[in-house]
């Protein structure tokens, strides 16, 4: 439980009105005393969410922050409405994910995998810094997956208009994110911000309800191997709440333990390449 001879700990949780992300704020508050603010799209299952946490915490703290991550305006919307609610951050859980079956595009005209799973949070999480810096030491967790092994960045399609599939969209939002998350750690360096990626497993959540006969048989196929909410959430509040997490700034995780990542997700230059695209396609600059 929470230390309260302390400043209790402030965390924002993105995709929290269901599944991972719902447990995660609910762990996060509940078993380590965090007041957690749940980022949602949807106000009556945002708000559901929020009651289920306090209900579960025995406390009244947690609150609802309403945002689209498929849509630049409402992000900067609610990051300036989350500035004139706390003056720090400790936490940042960059949890939300979506699967389509067709090729969509976010408000802003971007491929929606990409858009929400990585552009959404890679603007979210620059307009953040300034609260994070208030929350030193601060944490920045990024669910990523094992997809990002099959992940790669065509920068003559990046709205995969040419040749889109579900799976390519997905994995390279993943490897998205690892790519994020090491370049974010070589940036922030010593600033006080440790920045980790991860993958929680085969997690039953809404993902999986991608209306098409194939995820329909890999669910029936993989079902014992499919993790709770709960166990699936384990690993990122280990990232955003152990004193010692067991790596580095920029490493990517898997139960708890740092492991390698494919050559393409561990290259610098990459990672770099992608930062200055991502900083053109979400129109922000990071203050570091």
């Amino acid at each position: 439980m929470a230390d309260h001879n302390k400043a209790q700990r402030i965390a924002l949780v993105t995709g929290a009105s269901g599944g991972m992300g719902k447990a995660t704020a609910a762990l996060l508050a509940a078993d380590h005393g965090m007041k957690v603010y749940l980022l949602a799209r949807d106000r009556e299952r945002g708000q559901a969410a929020v009651d289920y946490v306090n209900r579960k915490s025995g406390r009244r703290d947690a609150e609802l922050l309403l945002c689209d991550l498929a849509s630049f305006a409402s992000i900067r919307a609610a990051a300036a409405e989350l500035a004139g609610r706390t003056d720090r951050l400790d936490v940042l859980v960059n949890n939300a994910g979506v699967i389509t079956k067709k090729r969509e595009e976010t408000e802003d005209g971007f491929e929606r995998q990409l858009g929400v799973n990585h552009l959404g949070h890679f603007l979210l999480t620059g307009l953040l810094l300034p609260l994070l810096r208030g929350g030193e030491p601060a944490r920045i967790v990024n669910v990523s997956s094992v997809a990002h092994k099959f992940g790669a960045m065509n920068y003559d399609d990046p709205g995969m208009k040419n040749r889109f599939s579900a799976w390519r969209g997905y994995s390279r939002s993943k490897i998205a994110n690892v790519w994020f998350t090491k370049e974010l750690a070589r940036r922030l360096g010593d600033a006080g911000i440790r920045v980790y990626a991860l993958h929680p497993g085969l997690v039953s959540t809404n993902i999986f309800k991608v209306p098409d006969g194939f995820s329909t048989v890999v669910h029936k196929l993989m079902r014992r191997f499919i993790l709770s909410a709960e166990d699936g959430s384990a690993t990122a509040v280990h990232l955003a709440s152990a004193a010692d997490v067991g790596g580095q700034s920029g490493d990517y995780f898997y139960k708890k333990k740092p492991i390698a990542v494919t050559k393409l997700a561990a290259s610098a230059e990459e990672a770099s390449r992608f930062w200055s695209w991502s900083e053109q396609a979400a129109g922000v600059r990071y203050e570091i």
